[in-house]
């Protein structure tokens, strides 16, 4: 991402921006206010502006930006440099609208999960009290007495993709999950469904993936997990409007990182003196 600074600043305000990740930061390096002209080549395409309150940020200054300029951040408590108006007219939120922001219900919907091991039954759990009208699951086999709690049932993968409502991955990696939600499985899905991926990015075809959100063949997607982790910057599915990825933050609380660090170290103990490992991976 792209950032225009107006002005010489304090190194210690420039320091963040050019450490942080993936942003590239363009400076008129000078204590004196920026030409018009080098303004207006200077905001050419980026995607946030650092102006200062002698900055006139009007319309033209807008236009030349372009439609990526996201955000606009002044060096200044006060706010009369900025034409507000124009801004308002270039996007972001102006009024409440009936339809703004709105997405698909879980209430009397079928959610359909890929594997119903520990997580999946979890998730089901959690699912459950909004009002989900069916589960659907598909794995290795039939899991009746997992399945019981939710009312659940097991069905081909096929059959779930093409009745779901909701699509959540909750398998494990494995030779024969790997790339198993691509073009042929998102062509299943409904229009209006959600797919989401909170296991391994490598379980979904991410160009499969992209093409069906690109094309409205789905609705919506929401990824924990991708690959590579992170995605590059520039990766195709960071510019949808109807993807949100989240670094790999499924886990991400005190308590549970906690007893994740517990768990591994007591099934390292436990396999150095020969005893069963508690959480041991059957080969």
């Amino acid at each position: 991402m792209s950032v225009f600074v107006t002005r010489r600043i304090p190194a210690e305000g420039l320091r963040v921006l050019t450490q942080a990740s993936g942003c590239r930061v363009q400076q008129w390096d000078s204590e004196e206010p920026v030409p018009r002209a080098e303004l207006l080549a200077g905001v050419a395409g980026t995607r946030g502006l650092l102006c200062l309150l002698s900055d006139r940020i009007d319309r033209e200054v807008l236009d030349a930006a372009g439609p990526d300029l996201k955000v606009i951040s002044t060096l200044s408590v006060g706010f009369d440099h900025l034409a507000l108006d124009e801004i308002k007219k270039r996007g972001g939120w102006t009024t409440w609208k009936p339809l703004w922001m709105c997405g698909y219900g879980l209430s009397d919907s079928t959610v359909g999960i890929i594997g119903l091991g520990r997580i999946g039954q979890a998730v089901a759990r959690r699912l459950k009290p909004f009002g989900v009208r069916k589960f659907l699951y598909t794995g290795s086999g039939p899991k009746p007495e997992s399945a019981a709690e939710f009312g659940a049932e097991f069905v081909p993968l096929t059959r779930l993709a093409e009745e779901s409502d909701f699509v959540v991955v909750t398998c494990a990696l494995t030779p024969a999950t790997q790339g198993m939600c691509n073009k042929d499985f998102f062509s299943r899905m409904k229009k209006t469904s959600v797919f989401v991926n909170t296991s391994r990015g490598a379980v979904v075809n991410q160009e499969d993936l992209y093409d069906a959100l690109a094309n409205g063949q789905i609705a919506a997607a929401g990824l924990d997990v991708t690959t590579p982790e992170p995605l590059p910057t520039d990766h195709p599915l960071l510019s949808l409007k109807n993807c949100v990825i989240l670094p790999h933050i499924g886990s991400a609380t005190y308590a549970t990182r906690s007893t994740m660090a517990v768990l591994a170290a007591n099934n390292l103990l436990a396999g150095l003196r020969g005893e069963p490992m508690p959480h041991e991976l059957q080969l």
